[in-house]
């Protein structure tokens, strides 16, 4: 089947903004919001969140459960929309997302609103795949880097007041609102974008799609089954070794040979081209979002800031993560992406450090903003960077299989780096005491996690735009 595109009808001019596509951009970027001021509240209320219904020991898995269930679907959405079509992974996307943050806004307990929150995952990581696969079929070439850095500009908002909004709801109507009240920007999104999305017909139509989609289900499902053994050996290597152990090491096994089947061939030793880009994005993630799932709770209850305060050090790295997606948009003029990673790898490394260094009680907590800003400087450059090289180097028809890498990777990155966390910082203990030096210890693997990304960045090597 010849793919056919918005951009490939001869009535429509090019660019993001024209009619025609005006819609179907501002959909994107509303869905984009939905989901970015729904992570950036949780960050922020989790330590209120945590102390009413569960306590500390369960706090890495609201993020890991969040992102182990978006791994699994960006695994099958991908894929999906090659052979059917974005309209109905993108529909399910939203309606998924939807009915997490109405489990999660009326959970009575800890366990459900991870329940809540691995569904929003599902939703999360479904829309996600299906936007880079819409960017890649729906926009000219050179339109694709602008359309890239307005999505990453979708955070700008969510940025600025996010954090601080999240925290007002929390103190004044409760931290359930902050789900609840999410609910229609999605439906809205979905129902904008719908017009468009109905002419982009799929890539290609595989005479192996029945057989490679229950391929693709099982390996997803086993890809978090293993990393979700893993977070839990690593959790009962305290109380239990033999079993913390076994777990662990069933864990190791079961997620490598999933790894081997769902990624691109050679990604786990970060061969050139698109094998090293999927494994910088997985190591990416693990680094900046194993910090960032904890900076509210090291500056409220080890350095005693307020949740709004607190807050404000995600809206900076928000906002400089913006920043740094409009300067890769204007670098990728004239310096490949892999470049481009590499540059924004090393601000982020120096921005975590800088991150780790303010858990010192001589160093003035505020100074935590600037530095968690830095970090996010460098990520959007990065974070950006990747996902250009990923649509130069992805097959064409295949793009949706590369996507989905691209998710499963950075999904895999952060919960793991979410679920290690909070388990050398949680680890069942309320003692406020012993914080400061786990999440010291937790910070500085993850800036090493920071510098293998850095030395796999430099085996990237854009094969130039495809089209």
């Amino acid at each position: 089947m010849v793919e056919e595109t918005i951009s490939s009808s001869p009535a429509l001019p090019s660019g993001v903004w024209v009619a025609g596509r005006r819609l179907l951009t501002v959909g994107l970027v509303l869905i984009i919001v939905a989901t970015a001021f729904e992570m950036l509240a949780v960050a922020a209320t989790m330590p209120a969140t945590a102390r009413e219904l569960g306590g500390l020991a369960w706090y890495g898995w609201a993020f890991s459960a969040f992102m182990l269930a978006n791994m699994v679907a960006a695994t099958v959405a991908g894929p999906e929309a090659d052979r059917r079509g974005v309209v109905g992974p993108f529909i399910a996307g939203t309606l998924l997302f939807v009915t997490g943050l109405l489990v999660a806004g009326l959970a009575p307990t800890m366990p459900l609103l991870i329940v809540g929150r691995a569904v929003q995952g599902l939703g999360s990581g479904v829309i996600g795949a299906v936007v880079y696969i819409i960017v890649g079929r729906g926009y000219e070439a050179d339109a694709r880097p602008r359309m890239l850095a307005i999505i990453s500009s979708a955070w700008v908002v969510p940025g600025m007041v996010g954090p601080g909004l999240a925290g007002m709801i929390t103190e004044h109507i409760g931290w359930r609102w902050v789900f609840l009240g999410l609910i229609p920007l999605p439906l809205v999104a979905a129902l904008m974008a719908l017009p468009s999305l109905r002419r982009l017909a799929p890539a290609q139509r595989s005479v192996d799609a029945n057989a490679t989609r229950g391929a693709d289900i099982r390996m997803a499902l086993a890809l978090a089954a293993g990393a979700a053994l893993m977070i839990s050996g690593l959790g009962q290597m305290l109380a239990a070794p033999l079993v913390g152990i076994a777990l662990g090491a069933s864990g190791v096994m079961i997620t490598l040979v999933a790894l081997g089947r769902v990624l691109p061939s050679g990604t786990l030793r970060a061969a050139p081209g698109l094998p090293a880009v999927i494994a910088a994005m997985g190591l990416l993630n693990l680094s900046f979002f194993g910090v960032d799932a904890f900076v509210p709770l090291t500056l409220t209850a080890v350095r005693g800031l307020s949740v709004v305060t607190a807050g404000l050090a995600l809206t900076a790295a928000t906002l400089t993560w913006t920043a740094g997606a409009w300067m890769q948009a204007r670098l990728a003029r004239r310096h490949p992406p892999g470049s481009i990673a590499v540059a924004g790898l090393i601000v982020m490394l120096i921005g975590i450090g800088a991150t780790t260094a303010t858990i010192a009680p001589l160093v003035p907590p505020l100074l935590s903003i600037a530095a968690w800003g830095v970090a996010g400087c460098g990520i959007g450059l990065a974070y950006s960077a990747l996902s250009l090289a990923m649509l130069q180097n992805a097959a064409q028809g295949h793009e949706g299989r590369a996507s989905s890498a691209l998710q499963i990777a950075g999904q895999l990155g952060t919960a793991l780096g979410a679920g290690i966390g909070g388990v050398i910082i949680g680890s069942g203990e309320q003692d406020q005491s012993v914080e400061a030096g786990r999440i010291a210890f937790h910070f500085v693997l993850m800036v090493i996690v920071a510098g293998l990304a850095l030395l796999t960045a430099h085996r990237i090597h854009a094969a130039g735009a495809r089209r």
